[in-house]
């Protein structure tokens, strides 16, 4: 998704965005599927009750 909304000027700053959108993806992103809750809480939660 990332590689295609966007043009980037060199490899850092794409590398940079990459990043930063791995982190929102994993972390921060809402999920219908998981209740609601980000995947990391879901997990946190899941290994919680384990």
């Amino acid at each position: 998704e990332l590689l295609y909304l966007k043009e980037f000027d060199s490899i850092e700053q794409f590398k940079q965005e990459l990043i930063e959108y791995l982190d929102y993806y994993n972390n921060c992103r809402i999920k219908a599927k998981l209740k609601g809750l980000p995947p990391a809480v879901h997990r946190k939660q899941a290994l919680d009750a384990a």
